[in-house]
């Protein structure tokens, strides 16, 4: 008998253990049928996508998620979203670190007034920048580069300043942009082809350029056509919207100068610097600002220069101005140029063309103040010097120093430099490819929830958090461009990475204001910028601030965790835009969730509040 009850113990466990191993597997093959597309709940958050992801109608962005019982669960008094009114019509065109009465209180000198001054916590504006009555949804691309709706931008002072320069002309209900310059008279075309003939513009060497004092731009609009994306910035309406003008025509624009504090770029990150007529003096304070171009200028890279005093022999009588102070002008130009070692490639009438070195290993013999080791991407709100940035050290003489960077668009998905090098701690190739992996796969997603992506509705995109310049990447387009803005809080400084990608990029803190006018971006992308900023600033300032350089009907896609997309989505209820929970596209049980955002079209009018 004790041997069958010993037979009968473990013929039991056996079963048992066959049963929990049976359960083991069921429960697997149920998770990955889930986590697969095929299961249940996601067939629901696909069916709801498809119901009602076409942006065209907006009213469809009306609707609930299984989520929305998370945001009931609080008690009444939690539950209503906070109005935010319109702001009085006095603050369309409102931008808060470049507020015009309070530069005038800073200093004129180097230009610190024109620089950012951003409001104190309370100074800061908490209603909605109403848009001008009138205002109508841009051209697409490249309608836009030539016309743009007067009732958007409704400034004429440019057409009386620079009507004999073909800039900017008024025609009935539009403002039509010749393509004309101060120092390209016969056009912006004409002018790139000259640039051109010293310049490898066409097969993709220079792919990045920086415009300092870009007027409207439309040196960078015609430098699309040529695949080349510039970065242009000028000042706050030191010509009435002329940045503002940039941005409507679809050209990538911030408002900045060079001034006390350095530009808003990594090092190494630009082909091309150009400055055409922009008032720098360049040759001032021992060549600072021409060293701030070195930083930012890739090894290799070329630095334009046209307009005075560029061949002053023969043009300080149609300058008006003595030949003795042009004469010193290029003299400091030159010199300054010299100590940075840039070689100079050519001079032909009022157009001037150095090229940086691709190393040092010719200029060692240079008697030269460097600056001092350190991080020098470290930029933000940081003094410019007088110092020269110095090369990253190469073993041989024709070694690129940084790293030899692919034609465009090979380079987009080359393995960059900076990565390759494995100068970013905890950055590796794989953990980079699998990033521009993951990035295809949420941009796929994003072009199903809205089809508007890829139709040339949105010119002007903006990722709030751009990482590697995956999403960008990802989306790249001829009908578009993407800011792609790396925050000074990010755990990892990768926007050389960007640039090295041949994208363009800037620094920001999104606990200010950014550098634009209002209504400037036709899509904004925020991955994880509210749970980075947490405990940082108020989400409802950020908000706010994404409001007001968000066009009428423009769209946002928020990717966050979904507790963080429920704060976001309830403060959204106030600021009169439609929105839409979607799942993630692995199924409902990933945590992260999508929140699509259109904002409503509405106008200023007299009646709004102060």
């Amino acid at each position: 008998m004790a041997l069958k009850n010993s037979s009968d113990g473990r013929t039991r466990s056996s079963i048992q253990i066959f049963i929990v191993v049976g359960l083991c597997c069921f429960f697997y093959i149920l998770g990955a049928w889930q986590r697969s597309g095929f299961g249940k709940g996601d067939s629901i958050a696909l069916e709801i996508s498809k119901s009602g992801a076409d942006c065209n109608i907006v009213p469809n962005l009306n609707f609930e998620t299984h989520h929305g019982g998370e945001v009931m669960s609080s008690d009444d008094s939690e539950t209503k979203s906070k109005v935010f009114e319109p702001c009085h019509p006095r603050y369309t065109d409102y931008t808060p670190c470049q507020d015009q009465k309070r530069a005038m209180t800073f200093p004129r000198e180097d230009m610190n007034y024109r620089e950012r001054h951003c409001p104190r916590e309370e100074e800061k504006l908490h209603c909605l920048i109403p848009a001008p009555k009138g205002y109508v949804t841009p051209f697409p691309w490249p309608k836009s580069r030539d016309y743009v709706p007067y009732a958007n931008a409704p400034y004429k002072s440019l057409t009386v300043e620079k009507a004999i320069q073909n800039w900017i002309q008024y025609e009935g209900n539009v403002f039509r942009f010749p393509g004309g310059g101060t120092q390209f008279p016969q056009g912006a075309d004409k002018y790139i082809d000259q640039l051109a003939s010293v310049i490898p513009i066409k097969n993709g060497t220079v792919r990045t350029a920086l415009d300092t004092g870009c007027g409207v731009a439309s040196w960078g609009a015609y430098l699309w056509s040529r695949n080349v994306i510039a970065m242009s910035f000028a000042p706050r309406d030191s010509h009435e919207a002329q940045v503002q003008f940039a941005l409507e025509r679809g050209v990538p624009a911030v408002i900045g100068v060079l001034g006390t504090i350095k530009v808003p770029y990594p090092s190494r990150a630009f082909d091309m610097a150009h400055c055409s007529r922009c008032l720098i003096p360049w040759g001032a304070n021992d060549g600072k600002y021409m060293m701030e171009v070195d930083r930012v200028l890739r090894p290799g890279g070329y630095w334009v220069l046209s307009g005075p005093p560029i061949n002053w022999k023969n043009n300080y009588k149609a300058w008006q101005r003595p030949k003795e102070d042009l004469e010193e002008e290029q003299r400091k130009i030159e010199e300054a140029a010299k100590r940075l070692c840039w070689e100079k490639k050519s001079e032909k009438g009022e157009i001037a063309i150095w090229q940086k070195r691709v190393n040092d290993h010719s200029c060692r013999d240079r008697q030269v103040s460097f600056c001092k080791a350190g991080d020098v991407d470290d930029v933000w709100y940081k003094k410019m010097e007088e110092c020269i940035t110095p090369y990253p050290d190469v073993s041989g003489s024709d070694e690129v120093a940084g790293g030899e960077i692919k034609p465009f668009p090979e380079r987009l998905y080359a393995i960059p430099p900076r990565i390759a090098s494995g100068s970013i701690p905890g950055v590796t190739v794989e953990s980079y490819q699998e990033d521009n992996d993951k990035w295809k796969k949420h941009v796929n997603a994003y072009k199903k929830i809205n089809r508007l992506i890829d139709s040339g509705r949105y010119r002007n995109i903006m990722d709030m958090n751009a990482g590697f310049g995956g999403f960008a990447a990802a989306i790249q387009n001829p009908k578009l461009w993407v800011m792609n803005v790396l925050p000074t809080i990010a755990e990892k400084n990768t926007l050389g990475v960007i640039y090295e990608r041949g994208l363009i990029g800037i620094y920001h803190d999104w606990c200010e204001g950014f550098s634009t006018y209002p209504r400037t971006y036709d899509l904004i992308h925020a991955h994880g910028v509210f749970s980075l900023y947490k405990d940082k600033c108020n989400i409802e300032d950020i908000l706010l601030e994404m409001d007001r350089i968000l066009r009428p009907e423009g769209a946002v896609i928020f990717r966050d965790e979904v507790d963080t997309i429920i704060k976001v989505k309830k403060i959204i209820g106030g600021m009169r835009w439609d929105t839409k929970m979607v799942d993630h596209e692995d199924g409902p049980l990933v945590p992260e969730k999508i929140l699509v955002a259109v904002k409503q079209y509405w106008v200023g009018n007299s009646t709004s509040p102060q």
